[in-house]
């Protein structure tokens, strides 16, 4: 199973990829598996495991006041704005992952910036140890001795908001059925990518202020 586990469609503000194209996309490329992670919305998510022909991943990129944190395996949308121990609780109540977006990435604004927040570190499941939008690979390094130190699990992701970044990063694993499933097989699973490129961040520009005005 080849899984990109971080991808963006047209229900994030900053991404204008419709879902059947994704889908065409993945195909195309040998992406079999697909974390949909949009900001702030699992709908897109909900929509896209309905009508995909191979497995996808709920998953939510949750702005808190300190960063972003990602769900994995939700069912419900989960707001912004709360707080880093409201989101983990409210992760934690529908069955769902922890997941560690593009720590250390000095271009966003991170929970693992810094100090990272001992109660961020005891109730995380994994760390994306590679995110091919992440431009300087010695945080990605940081990404993974993090994992490494804490006995945390190790994603990566395209985190594509255009259809040419699909399949830049993704995990060759065991095919699962259920969460436990999906831990084991990523605990046994390889990383492939490479970096995206600058360029990629004007069209996510472009898109989130085209979706402003029409707003």
């Amino acid at each position: 199973m080849r899984a990109d586990l971080h991808i963006h469609t047209e229900y994030s503000f900053d991404c204008g990829t419709p879902l059947k194209k994704i889908i065409s996309c993945c195909i195309e490329r040998g992406i079999n598996c697909i974390a949909v992670a949009d900001h702030g919305t699992v709908e897109g998510a909900l929509k896209m495991k309905e009508i995909a022909p191979f497995k996808v991943i709920v998953a939510e990129e949750i702005l808190t006041p300190s960063g972003e944190i990602m769900g994995m395996f939700l069912a419900e949308t989960i707001p912004s704005g709360l707080s880093v121990g409201e989101v983990l609780a409210r992760i934690r109540a529908q069955g769902g992952l922890v997941c560690l977006p593009h720590p250390f990435d000095r271009h966003r604004s991170g929970l693992l910036r810094h100090t990272p927040p001992p109660e961020l570190l005891a109730q995380a499941d994994i760390v994306e140890c590679f995110n091919a939008r992440a431009p300087f690979s010695r945080d990605c390094h940081k990404a993974r001795h993090l994992a490494e130190e804490y006995g945390l699990l190790c994603s990566a992701g395209s985190d594509a908001h255009t259809l040419g970044e699909i399949g830049n990063a993704y995990v060759e694993m065991p095919e699962f059925d259920n969460v436990e499933e999906f831990c084991s097989a990523l605990a046994q699973g390889q990383v492939f990518g490479h970096k995206a490129g600058l360029w990629v961040h004007f069209p996510t520009i472009l898109t989130t202020l085209k979706k402003k005005i029409l707003r």
